[in-house]
């Protein structure tokens, strides 16, 4: 893969942490740079950006804290999304990874094309999130 679309991810990475742009923007970014969605992996701590000709890129995540629990709490999982939507005053990345891993979600899949985001626990439950219109 390119330097340049490697760049570009490592920036969508870390305005994921530093809130410099929004899931939108970070989506947008990523869409206009070809990519066709990423996996977040928070037993590696790491993501995957996909390209459309098989092509990736995996790039190491800051640390969180916490461990994934054992068991998925998909309503607690579906709460923290909603409550990251709101993108509160109070809202952060790095809490949502935490919190998130706390109820069981060992990470999820973006996929552009499907407008989509599945989470995933241990035992490979999930809870899917549509794009909104």
């Amino acid at each position: 893969m390119d330097a340049d679309r490697i760049a570009i991810a490592q920036t969508c990475l870390n305005a994921a942490r530093d809130a410099s742009l929004s899931f939108p923007e970070i989506v947008g970014r990523l869409i206009t740079t070809g990519f066709e969605g990423y996996i977040v992996d928070y037993r590696r701590n790491t993501q995957t950006y996909y390209l459309p000709d098989g092509d990736s890129v995996m790039l190491d995540m800051p640390a969180s804290l916490g461990s994934v629990a054992s068991a998925f709490d998909a309503a607690q999982v579906e709460a923290l999304v909603r409550g990251a939507q709101a993108n509160g005053q109070d809202y952060s990345y790095q809490a949502f990874c935490e919190k998130v891993k706390a109820a069981g979600c060992a990470g999820y899949v973006v996929s552009f094309l499907g407008r989509r985001v599945v989470y995933f626990g241990r035992t490979a439950e999930t809870h899917v999130e549509h794009f909104p219109k």
